[in-house]
């Protein structure tokens, strides 16, 4: 994502972002999420950035008792409505935090970070390390990024740099111990059309890590 001056309010940007539509996601839970965690054990779920509450709907749905955190009240409103909608209202919770400055406490059997990445201040790092921590012994902590910008849309159309991930650069981030394994890691290209229509391609990058002890 590209970066913006850090004086831009994390938090009012997003609840500006949120206000200024009735709905910015499809409504859909991620695919990566589907195919990585479709197999697990339901447990207990932190979806980290959880926006409108796709996955966390998706999940909760499947069995998994979920807190969803978002920094934008709209947007965990609009979850909670969500939720409801689909009669797992009881088997969801949801939090505000500005993650980087406050975080959930506790530990999950899965925590998941979907596209965690933002144009205004985030220290993704810290965020990705305490997301690793949340984990309780056996359980998964699921990653995915945006690797670089879609096909259709370069770096010099943007006023700002952006600095995308790598899959080695994340895991040397967060330097996990032995006690880890990894069990996906893995760069895959989807369709990605430009807002007018035009086709494309985008690459998103996954890890799905294992705490065994």
């Amino acid at each position: 994502m590209p970066a913006t001056p850090p004086t831009t309010d994390p938090a009012r940007f997003w609840e500006d972002r949120y206000r200024d539509s009735d709905r910015i996601w499809s409504g859909n839970p991620n695919p990566l999420l589907v195919r990585e965690v479709e197999t697990l054990t339901p447990g207990t779920a932190l979806e980290l950035g959880c926006g409108e509450g796709a996955d966390a709907v998706w999940l909760a749905g499947r069995g998994w008792r979920v807190t969803g955190v978002d920094i934008s009240a709209t947007a965990l409103e609009r979850a909670g409505a969500h939720a409801a909608a689909a009669g797992v209202a009881a088997r969801t919770e949801w939090q505000r935090h500005e993650l980087g400055v406050t975080f959930p406490e506790g530990t999950y059997d899965l925590v998941s970070a979907q596209f965690l990445q933002s144009p205004v201040a985030l220290d993704q790092g810290r965020v990705l390390r305490l997301a690793a921590e949340a984990v309780a012994p056996g359980g998964t902590l699921l990653l995915v990024l945006h690797g670089g910008w879609p096909s259709w849309q370069g770096e010099h159309d943007h006023p700002f740099e952006a600095v995308f991930p790598t899959l080695d650069g994340v895991l040397e981030q967060l330097a996990l111990p032995e006690s880890w394994q990894v069990v996906t890691r893995e760069a895959v290209e989807r369709p990605a059309p430009s807002p007018t229509g035009e086709p494309g391609t985008r690459v998103d990058l996954v890890w799905r890590l294992h705490r065994t002890a």
